[in-house]
């Protein structure tokens, strides 16, 4: 929706973002011009939101959201910095707020017959077209609703898949899930899991135990997305134990010893898809390969140009600059003292 705001910020002669709690902004493009989830969706991040403390992993949560740009100096801050809601991407709408052909506002408080006043006593005059985009509701009208949602009706499945109520794993729900990483892939490993539930090579827990562990899982939701009943999930640690279940989750400690190379690009690389194909069951014998290459074939697609050898970094040149910097430290200490 902001992507369609921001364009038409640029042929509208004005146009008004109304938000109640605001957003993180991402740009689609991350360090050195890689894709963004290449270089955060990482086993070495998940690996730190897992052992440091909550208020630092936040602060290092909130400093890689407001890396771009200062949120609130455009508005955009979200009322709880900290939750681990789903981003906005957008390369157009700080621009646009720039430009001030997008302006933000707090929350509507009411609209007159032509004009919208915010919470905040302003206003605004002659609007010829109101959008609301308030998100939509989960339904199935081809079935029982009790089947896929519980008590409180809300979408209650077991991984994400499989309905917890049913006697017999015979229906399993693909790809109703949200994650920063991509839908494909996830749906992926949840498909190779269900089909290998429903053939009998894999084995669901008791009824009680799964119903147990959703509760569990909606704790851990409302402390890390604010809410109980959300789809989100962190995409690596799902990835992992869906992929667990099926045999096909990288042993990371076995290619230490056999793999270095590849184990390091596992760890610290993009947790990409053909990291669940390296062993087990649907391995794949060009996976290592891949997973090596992937970060030249990424940008091999964008430089459509050559760039001469003396127009790139030289190495020799950053460490020149890495030994600058202590010694710009200490002539500035020696001409304090």
């Amino acid at each position: 929706m902001q992507y369609h705001i921001a364009k038409n910020g640029l042929v509208m002669k004005g146009v008004v973002l109304s938000t109640r709690s605001g957003s993180w902004i991402m740009s689609r493009v991350w360090d050195n011009g890689y894709p963004w989830d290449m270089v955060y969706l990482t086993r070495y991040q998940s690996f730190l939101n897992r052992i440091l403390p909550r208020a630092i992993s936040d602060w290092l949560y909130e400093s890689m959201m407001e890396k771009r740009f200062n949120h609130s100096h455009y508005g955009l801050v979200p009322v709880n910095k900290s939750l681990r809601k789903e981003p906005v991407f957008n390369d157009d709408l700080a621009t646009s707020i720039t430009c001030g052909t997008v302006v933000i506002r707090p929350n509507i408080k009411r609209f007159t017959e032509s004009s919208a006043i915010f919470e905040d006593d302003s206003i605004m005059d002659n609007i010829d077209v109101v959008i609301f985009a308030t998100g939509y509701s989960y339904a199935y009208p081809f079935m029982d609703d009790s089947i896929v949602k519980n008590s409180k009706n809300k979408v209650s499945l077991y991984k994400g898949v499989f309905p917890p109520t049913l006697e017999r794993p015979t229906l399993a729900v693909i790809g109703l899930v949200q994650s920063l990483g991509g839908i494909p892939p996830t749906s992926d490993v949840q498909a190779r899991w269900a089909v290998r539930v429903i053939k009998g090579l894999c084995k669901l827990p008791p009824k009680d135990t799964m119903v147990n562990e959703l509760n569990e899982e909606e704790g851990e939701k409302k402390n890390w997305f604010g809410r109980s009943e959300t789809l989100s999930t962190d995409y690596v640690n799902y990835m992992d134990e869906l992929s667990s279940f099926i045999g096909s989750k990288p042993k990371l400690l076995l290619l230490c010893i056999t793999d270095p190379k590849l184990a390091i690009e596992v760890f610290f690389g993009p947790c990409s898809p053909y990291q669940f194909r390296l062993m087990g069951p649907g391995k794949w014998n060009g996976a290592r390969k891949a997973i090596l290459n992937q970060w030249n074939r990424t940008i091999s697609a964008t430089r459509t140009r050559v760039v001469p050898s003396h127009q790139e970094s030289s190495w020799i040149v950053t460490l020149v600059k890495l030994m600058f910097l202590p010694l710009l430290l200490l002539a500035v200490f020696l001409a304090w003292s």
